[in-house]
């Protein structure tokens, strides 16, 4: 599930490493939300190429990038046992499909099912400039509820995952369609993979729309848009999705995420309290600690 706009530099690469993946019975959705360079035509091309039953093409919402991947997620109904998000410049590895649908058959097909992981980030050459931010701890719901784990990129589900994230009202407000997927597949009680080996190469650019956070400059413009107030606008929508989707989470889950919403109205004593029971937490102690302040300043 490719989306793409004006990513006429890199889509080429990036459309060529899906044509060498091990994995070759693969077939590919496009949504361009508008694009204004070549892209277009390098996706007609590539249809011609493999032909339109295996790559299908077709027009964004206009609304953003969380909306359009939304939109061709809806569009690919039927279209396999397996989905993977695909962002227009990276390259992916010649294996990387293959490698998550082993990790993903192994589980029931009636279980949702999330494969995600770390990415070897590249220059605008192709070069590897490093890699992203190591995640040890293990995914869950209480992460969840207070971080996204990898970027999308990286993330492919089974079909009963699809059916999830298919299930999400159209026009319903996403704050990123990896963070909700991360959501809803662990907060109905999915089974999350974290891959600590990287199967792509994310390319780092001044077009993106959200890059690596690496080095401690962008970890303080991260922990900044926290205690800002952008953290507790994501939390809104990201708990106001959730409440839609009631019917499919966890007992548990849904338990937690109302003792969320509650501690989230306490003043300041109840809410250091009711934080520490809850036992949220995100990948790393820098991220706990701006939890923590978060918490501590009314901003979750």
């Amino acid at each position: 599930m490719l989306c793409t706009y004006n990513g006429a530099a890199y889509l080429s690469e990036q459309l060529a490493s899906i044509a060498r993946q091990t994995w070759a019975d693969w077939r590919l959705y496009v949504s361009d939300d508008g694009s204004s360079d070549a892209t277009w035509s390098l996706l007609e091309d590539f249809q011609r190429r493999w032909g339109a039953e295996r790559v299908q093409l077709m027009t964004g919402p206009g609304q953003g990038y969380a909306a359009n991947f939304m939109s061709v997620l809806r569009a690919a109904v039927g279209g396999g046992d397996y989905y993977a998000f695909c962002d227009q410049d990276d390259v992916w590895d010649p294996d990387k499909l293959q490698r998550a649908i082993e990790v993903l058959a192994q589980r029931r097909i009636d279980q949702p099912a999330l494969y995600c992981g770390r990415s070897r980030l590249i220059d605008l050459d192709g070069r590897t400039c490093g890699h992203s931010m190591y995640f040890g701890r293990p995914p869950s719901f209480r992460n969840a509820l207070v971080q996204s784990l990898a970027g999308a990129n990286t993330m492919v589900i089974n079909a009963s995952a699809w059916q999830l994230l298919a299930a999400t009202p159209v026009g319903q407000p996403v704050v990123s369609h990896d963070w909700w997927t991360y959501l809803l597949v662990s907060g109905a009680g999915g089974y999350v993979h974290y891959d600590q080996q990287p199967s792509i190469g994310y390319r780092q650019h001044g077009s993106n729309v959200i890059g690596a956070a690496l080095g401690w400059r962008q970890r303080w413009r991260r922990f900044a848009k926290m205690l800002g107030g952008s953290y507790r606008r994501w939390n809104d929508i990201n708990l106001a999705g959730l409440q839609v989707m009631n019917p499919w989470l966890a007992d548990t889950h849904r338990e937690l995420v109302e003792a969320y919403q509650h501690l989230r109205r306490l003043r300041w004593m109840g809410r250091q309290c009711r934080f520490h029971q809850l036992r949220l937490y995100r990948q790393t102690w820098v991220g706990d600690l701006g939890l923590w302040c978060a918490c501590w300043l009314g901003r979750l």
